[in-house]
C-alpha cells in the first residue's frame, strides 16, 4: 500500500486501486483549486500507470461525499481551479471533464449534493452509503448545475425525474437513488469502502482488453455504436441539403455523447469530403 496526493486530496494505492479521497470534512469536503488539482493529478497518474486498473472517489468523514464548490473560498476571491490551463481544462473538481480510460468508482459517503452529485455523475459506478441524499439544489439560489448535472442526470435517471430534481432542486434518498438506477449498490457507512473495494476487484479482474475499453463512455459507445452507424451513413451521404446536415449533426453528437470521438472525427471528416 503506498500513498501520495496533498492536503487536501489523500492518494492511496491498494494493489491495482487506486483510492482518492477528497480531505476536506470541516468544509464538507467542499472543492477548492488543491481539491480540484489533487483529483485530477490522480487521475493523470492512474491513467498513465497500467498497474492501476480501478480508481475510487470518495469523501473524509461521515457527513458529506462533497458539498460542491466551495462557495467560503469564492467569497474570498479565491479561483476553484489551479491556474494551469491544462488542468482548468478537466473540469469542476478534476474530473468532470476529465476523461481517462480507467474505471472510476464513487464511494458516496455522505450528502452529494451539487457539484458533490456531478461528480458521482461523472464517475463509471456509484456505490452509496444507505443515509446518503442525492440532490442539485442549485435552482433554490438561482442557479443551475453548471458542471455538467443537467446533461448527465437525465441521462442516467429517468428524464422526468431528472427534470423534477433540477427544477425543484429537491434531492432524493439513497434507496430512491438505488431504485432509479443511479447508484449501483448501498452499504451501510462501516462497509461503504469495502464495498467499492469489492466492485472494484470485479473490474481489476476482468481482461486487460476489456478493462481499457470501460470508463469515460468506451463501451457505452460500442453499445450505442450500432444504433450510430445508420446516422452516420445516411447523414454523411446527404449534405448536399439542410436535413441530411441535420442528420450529421445528430450522428456526431451521438457518437460523441457515447464516448467515441474518434469515430465522430471521421464522421465529421466524411461529411465534408
Amino acid at each position: 500500500m503506498t500513498t501520495s496526493g496533498n492536503d487536501a486530496v489523500l492518494v492511496e494505492r491498494r494493489d491495482h486501486v487506486m483510492i482518492v479521497t477528497i480531505n476536506r470534512p470541516e468544509a464538507r469536503n467542499a472543492v477548492n483549486a488543491a481539491v480540484h488539482e489533487g483529483v485530477g493529478d490522480a487521475l493523470e497518474a492512474a491513467d498513465a500507470d497500467p498497474a492501476v486498473r480501478c480508481v475510487i472517489v470518495t469523501g473524509a468523514g461521515d457527513k458529506a461525499f462533497c458539498a460542491g464548490a466551495d462557495l467560503v473560498a469564492l467569497s474570498r476571491g479565491e479561483r476553484l481551479a489551479p491556474d494551469d490551463a491544462a488542468k482548468q481544462a478537466w473540469g469542476f473538481a478534476g474530473i468532470v471533464s476529465h476523461p481517462v480510460s480507467t474505471p472510476v468508482i464513487a464511494a458516496v459517503n455522505g450528502s452529494a449534493l451539487g457539484g458533490g452529485l456531478e461528480i458521482a455523475l461523472a464517475c463509471d459506478l456509484v456505490v452509496a452509503v444507505d443515509t446518503a441524499v442525492f440532490g442539485l439544489p442549485e435552482p433554490k439560489r438561482g442557479l443551475f448545475a453548471a458542471a455538467g448535472g443537467v446533461f448527465r442526470l437525465p441521462a442516467q435517471i429517468p428524464p422526468k425525474i431528472a427534470m423534477e430534481m433540477m427544477l425543484t432542486g429537491d434531492p432524493i434518498t439513497a434507496e430512491r437513488a438505488l431504485s432509479l438506477g443511479l447508484v449501483n449498490a448501498l452499504a451501510p457507512a462501516d462497509a461503504l469502502l469495502d464495498t467499492a473495494l469489492a466492485l472494484a476487484a470485479l473490474a481489476v479482474a476482468t481482461a486487460a482488453l476489456v478493462a481499457g475499453l470501460r470508463g469515460s463512455g468506451a463501451v457505452a459507445g460500442l453499445v450505442m455504436l450500432p444504433l450510430a452507424i445508420p446516422l452516420l451513413i445516411f447523414g454523411a451521404g446527404s449534405l448536399d441539403g439542410g436535413i441530411g446536415a441535420l442528420k450529421l449533426l445528430g450522428a456526431v453528437s451521438l457518437l460523441l455523447t457515447a464516448g467515441a470521438p474518434w469515430i465522430a472525427a471521421a464522421a465529421i471528416r466524411a461529411g465534408m469530403d
